[in-house]
């Protein structure tokens, strides 16, 4: 069903803010669709000015995330990459339980995966990985434990 590296995201993050997970996890993205990102491109994405994307650049490079020069095309560090992936699988998991699981809308999955993906816990988190998992067992023997909770919430709406 989600077929992700779960066992990843449960290693101990490096503690930064949920702003600068932001930048850095649209840096990642950025890179994995063109390669190369710039600053442009980011205040772009995440509709702020250019401004506020070299102070957290700066901010970035301190913590040796990522490799940033005033004109030079960003980078991220073998360590800004490795942040930058278990923020973007954590959104995923996040996103995927919210979507697939809880059948929330597209749209309201990714905005409350945004959210909940820096204040959830390591804890919460590796017992949401469980459940996920534990399902999995039960769609295996042919129980569909979704499907029925679907059927739940369905009918619960009505009442």
């Amino acid at each position: 069903m989600f077929g992700l590296p779960y066992k990843y995201i449960m290693l101990k993050e490096k503690k930064i803010s949920a702003s600068l997970e932001d930048y850095l996890e649209t840096i990642y993205e950025i890179i994995e669709e063109k390669q190369g990102v710039k600053a442009i491109e980011i205040a772009r994405r995440l509709g702020v000015g250019r401004s506020s994307v070299t102070e957290a650049l700066k901010n970035l490079a301190e913590k040796k995330l990522v490799n940033y020069g005033r004109y030079d095309v960003i980078s991220l560090t073998p360590e800004g990459k490795k942040e930058a992936r278990k923020v973007a699988l954590k959104h995923k998991v996040l996103y995927d339980f919210l979507f697939q699981i809880l059948g929330a809308d597209e749209e309201e999955a990714h905005k409350n995966a945004c959210s909940i993906e820096h204040v959830i816990s390591e804890d919460v988190l590796r017992r949401l990985v469980l459940f996920i998992e534990f399902n999995k067992q039960f769609q295996c023997k042919n129980h569909d434990f979704i499907e029925e909770f679907k059927e739940f919430y369905e009918k619960a709406k009505k009442e």
